[in-house]
């Protein structure tokens, strides 16, 4: 269970969305074995993307975030619905990077910086998703979402994420926010905002001082007289399930299921982002399928 808000200035001008993803971090380094580097590289997209789908309109929507930055950690992938729940998962959750000269985890390295951000929109009102691509700006990911939104949603957002990792590799806090301009901010409202995120401590700082989502809306917001519009409890929740998982199987079709039947009749499928495990006799889904239409004789 994590806890996020969601809030607005005054003036309607300006938006914010934090959380404390303290207990999504600890689960997602639970479930991967995760590196103090990796635990904080996916720690950090998991708790943007928590942020993300909390802003959609519609429950049902989804985003995916992937990450493709060329380093040692490889793919990053957060998936997050219209409620904020997330999932993820890490290429190679052991990979660990030296420190940097300021003592700080090295994600930037971990993720690497010569790749993209890959973000896709599933509205349930659209065909087809909608798919922006923007290049890694840090590989740190807050810097990365925050270049997201400014080039392919033209949206101006400051993005702020932290994990701090204890020696043990237990996950000591995690949290982050998004702070959004609406159009027609005046700029003197953006001056006064720019002094309000530039004098605001590090999110693991803030939380380590036993700071709420809300005493960070309230430092980044100051003299805008917020209020909160929504509080809500979020998760690291997977959704797959032995139905869901026969279905993928089945929409293979009959060709490509003989072809893995005849390698091994039992198969058995591990779920990416929790580890679940579902076994399956595909002679036994092969009797759920139509027989395979013979192609008509040449002529």
């Amino acid at each position: 269970m994590a806890e996020l808000i969601r809030g607005l200035s005054e003036n309607g001008g300006i938006v914010f969305c934090g959380i404390n993803s303290t207990d999504i971090v600890c689960k997602a380094e639970r479930l991967h074995k995760t590196s103090a580097t990796c635990s904080a590289a996916l720690g950090r997209l998991l708790t943007g993307a928590a942020l993300m789908g909390s802003m959609l309109k519609d429950d049902r929507d989804r985003i995916t975030l992937r990450v493709n930055g060329g380093g040692p950690a490889g793919l990053l992938i957060a998936c997050t619905d219209g409620t904020g729940n997330v999932k993820g998962c890490i290429d190679h959750p052991l990979v660990e990077m030296p420190p940097r000269a300021d003592g700080h985890l090295d994600v930037g390295g971990a993720v690497g910086r010569d790749g993209v951000l890959t973000v896709i929109r599933d509205n349930k009102l659209q065909k087809e998703p909608t798919v922006g691509q923007v290049p890694l700006v840090s590989g740190e990911i807050a810097e990365d979402l925050t270049a997201y939104y400014a080039y392919s949603e033209q949206i101006p957002t400051v993005c702020a994420l932290g994990v701090l990792v204890d020696p043990d590799l237990s996950i000591h806090c995690a949290g982050g926010y998004l702070v959004q301009l609406l159009p027609g901010a005046t700029d003197a409202e953006i001056t006064r905002l720019e002094a309000n995120i530039a004098a605001m401590p590090s999110v693991t700082e803030m939380l380590q001082a036993g700071a709420t989502p809300r005493d960070m809306m309230e430092k980044a917001l100051a003299g805008f007289a917020p209020s909160v519009l929504e509080t809500r409890q979020v998760f690291y929740r997977c959704d797959c399930s032995e139905e869901r998982t026969r279905e993928m199987l089945l929409s293979l079709g009959r060709r490509e299921l003989e072809k893995l039947r005849d390698e091994d009749p039992r198969c058995e499928v591990v779920c990416h982002f929790c580890h679940s495990k579902y076994e399956f006799d595909l002679n036994r889904l092969l009797a759920e399928l139509p027989p395979q239409e013979e192609a008509p004789a040449a002529p």
